[in-house]
């Protein structure tokens, strides 16, 4: 799957194992992730492309903030 802005990712390994992400930026196989709680939007976290599981949902980044990026990462995990 291509990596994309705004592309729904789990973590899959690190201390972050198993939580949902929103990538915010993609540079040379890394991806920025936040999740508005622990990494908010303003400063995401880089992780290595390798340890992320891609979804095929899609959030659109414009206008966005970490409250409304919470809720909805919040209905990934409540449906597993």
């Amino acid at each position: 799957m291509k990596v994309q802005k705004g592309s729904v990712v789990k973590a899959a390994a690190g201390r972050d194992d198993g939580g949902y992400f929103v990538v915010t930026g993609v540079q040379n196989g890394f991806c920025f992730i936040a999740d508005g709680k622990s990494r908010r939007l303003d400063s995401p976290k880089r992780k290595n492309i390798k340890h992320l599981r891609f979804t095929n949902s899609m959030i659109d980044l414009n206008d966005i903030t970490d409250k409304k990026l919470r809720t909805l990462l919040k209905e990934f995990s409540a449906a597993e």
